[in-house]
């Protein structure tokens, strides 16, 4: 799926309901606390903090694809073309950076 189909799709399903897209700072909120959430799952598995034995289980590729369509309604509410923007940001990242890490042999 491109950037295109996926944003085209979150519209058509918030396109649904009357409330339609949430102000850009309830956005940023929901954001705010869905990456809060993958943070609890990645401690759980890779940190020390474990879970409970009454808490459910988790998914950090559940609590990804929150962030992905969260920032997807984000950028729709505002009208912005993730696919330029994600390809001026590669394009901005891979000149800055060409000589910043050793390369691999």
């Amino acid at each position: 799926m491109t950037f295109e189909e996926l944003q085209a799709r979150v519209d058509d399903w918030i396109g649904r309901y009357e409330a339609g897209y949430w102000p850009p700072l309830a956005n940023l909120a929901r954001l705010s606390e869905e990456v809060g959430e993958l943070a609890r799952e990645i401690n759980h598995e890779f940190g020390p903090k474990k879970k409970r034995s009454e808490e459910s289980a988790g998914s950090i590729s559940s609590e990804l694809g929150d962030i992905i369509f969260t920032v997807v309604a984000l950028a729709n509410s505002l009208e912005i073309d993730l696919t330029k923007v994600v390809r001026e940001n590669l394009e901005k990242v891979e000149a800055r950076d060409k000589d910043r890490w050793k390369r691999r042999s």
